[in-house]
């Protein structure tokens, strides 16, 4: 058993035995029915046969330092990317994984208002004197202050609880960082209900727009077709090679690779191919890059590795002139889009898109209508004067 002493500076403890020898835990100042509670979570835990019950006492800026470092080992550089500005967001630059190292701040930075960054940094971060402090009421207190002040989508809101639940798991799991009571205190938090996903993608008279709007940039008219009759994500399609590229096999692979030392795979970790339609075949054949370009398929201006940002801004700017508005996301959605209006099936679409049946699902069901309605037709059909009902006018 354990029991509660207060101590003549004010302070409490957690008396108690291992081995027959006395052990105590210093509280600190806290109120007394706080101190209560930890003594029923010690004895509770000692109860569970937990060798060692207490609470530890971690700096956040170790623990976040540490998870950083192993999302970088373990995602791709994007997705690790995007995790590190949502931790940066929750817990400000507390330790060097999280500072901004970019000297040239973004293009949307670049335009935001000044205002509008001001306003951004006095929203408040999760703070605690330890890691092992930060309560459910802490990280609800951040994600509604930020959900109210910046006006975040619930989506939105809903990642920043994700990747905090990820970071106290993995903290618990793999660092042995003990949580009071065990528990993960971003898991009660409250999810915000998510609208329905709002879906752009282009008909067939629009898709043939847009490739018109481009006959006189051949190399993007060739990247934007890959993009729409392939279904790849922009950074799939910069990544591609001409080895990825087959088309006597009818075929790209979208495949993990070390190019200059530098790793790169799939968003999902798993290496796929899409097969080459008719409609892109054409567009392939007459599209060849000079061999003094390298050996990317589609190359930036310099012979190099085409910036993502990069190449969207220039896309854009086309675009604009005609009078268009779509991006790379929106071509990668016509390609499910089309696929569920012909009828093909969520996991055939998963699979050529490399994404799970259940986002496909959530994207394209909808669109499947015509298919369910073909595929529910089954038994004779009655006429309704013949089986005696009334007509109803």
């Amino acid at each position: 058993m354990a029991s509660l002493k207060k101590r003549p500076s004010g302070s409490f403890q957690i008396q108690y035995y291992v081995g027959g020898k006395q052990k105590r835990h210093t509280l600190g100042k806290i109120p007394h029915q706080l101190a209560k509670e930890k003594l029923r979570q010690f004895e509770s835990a000692q109860l569970r046969g937990e060798d060692n019950p207490l609470p530890t006492k971690t700096p956040i800026a170790v623990v976040v330092q540490a998870y950083v470092d192993h999302v970088r080992n373990t995602k791709t550089a994007k997705s690790a990317q995007t995790d590190i500005y949502y931790l940066r967001e929750a817990f400000g630059p507390i330790c060097e994984g999280l500072q901004i190292t970019s000297r040239r701040p973004s293009e949307a930075a670049r335009k935001r208002p000044v205002r509008e960054t001001e306003r951004r940094k006095r929203v408040p971060v999760i703070e605690a004197n330890h890691f092992e402090d930060i309560s459910t009421a802490e990280v609800q207190r951040f994600i509604t202050t930020h959900t109210q002040r910046r006006g975040l989508a619930p989506k939105t809101a809903n990642r920043y609880r994700e990747i905090l639940v990820r970071l106290f798991n993995w903290a618990m799991t793999q660092r042995g960082i003990r949580m009071p009571g065990g528990k993960n205190p971003a898991a009660p938090v409250e999810k915000y209900k998510e609208r329905a996903p709002d879906i752009r993608y282009l008909t067939l008279p629009q898709i043939d727009e847009q490739l018109d709007a481009l006959r006189e940039h051949p190399q993007i008219l060739a990247m934007v077709a890959t993009l729409i009759y392939a279904g790849l994500r922009r950074e799939e399609l910069l990544q591609l090679q001409r080895r990825d590229v087959d088309l006597k096999r009818g075929l790209i692979q979208v495949r993990a690779k070390t190019v200059n030392g530098r790793a790169w795979q799939p968003k999902t970790g798993k290496n796929r191919s899409v097969p080459i339609s008719a409609a892109l075949r054409g567009y392939l054949e007459r599209y060849a890059p000079r061999p003094s370009r390298g050996e990317w398929c589609f190359p930036s201006p310099k012979g190099e590795l085409w910036d993502g940002d990069n190449f969207s801004a220039d896309l854009r700017k086309i675009n604009r002139a005609a009078g268009l508005v779509w991006g790379s996301l929106d071509y990668r959605h016509t390609f499910g889009s089309q696929l569920a209006q012909a009828g093909q099936s969520l996991f055939l679409i998963s699979e050529l898109m490399g994404n799970s049946p259940e986002i496909c699902r959530r994207h394209y069901a909808h669109l499947s209508a015509d298919a369910l309605a073909c595929a529910i037709q089954f038994g004779k059909s009655l006429d309704a004067n013949s089986v005696g009902f009334e007509s109803v006018s």
